[in-house]
């Protein structure tokens, strides 16, 4: 396991010993995000899966909310990325937030798309959340000669 993800895992346990002070949850939702773990759906590429790096999102609804950030890509290229997210679908199991939607986002540092400059995407995800952690999952889909699909999980932890 990479020592990123290794820290980020510490530090989430340490955050759920400390008293969640809002139990119900007042908006804005401030999270400090992790880059992303990527596992590439074609094996016999070389692709980097430990996509360090970090970002903010927040929260002012509970199905609308706003992100952005910076990592190293699958690509090893520095990538910044800014949109919104849309979760209309949710629920609570026993504490635990599961919502799902989409992400309207634009990025860049892909040479093979746009040679490296900013585009927009659309993706699903799934955002599961426990107090003051969370862990965010997208599904990237290939597309032949510019993007080599994945799943990928993202860390984060809420500030406030």
């Amino acid at each position: 396991m990479p020592k990123e993800i290794k820290k980020s895992l510490a530090l989430a346990v340490l955050c759920l010993l400390v008293p969640d002070a809002q139990a119900e949850s007042q908006y804005p939702d401030i999270w400090i995000t992790s880059g992303f773990y990527s596992y590439h759906f074609d094996r016999d590429i070389k692709r980097r899966e430990d996509n360090t790096g970090w970002g903010v999102e927040a929260a002012f609804s509970d199905r609308h909310a706003v992100l952005g950030g910076t990592f190293i890509n699958s690509e090893f290229e520095r990538t910044y990325y800014a949109g919104y997210l849309w979760r209309p679908l949710r629920t609570d199991l026993a504490g635990v937030n599961i919502a799902a939607g989409l992400a309207l986002l634009a990025l860049d540092g892909y040479l093979r798309v746009n040679n490296g400059g900013w585009f927009p995407v659309v993706l699903p995800g799934v955002s599961v959340e426990y107090k003051r952690v969370g862990l965010n999952f997208t599904v990237i889909p290939t597309i032949q000669n510019h993007v080599d699909g994945a799943v990928a999980v993202q860390f984060k932890l809420r500030l406030w």
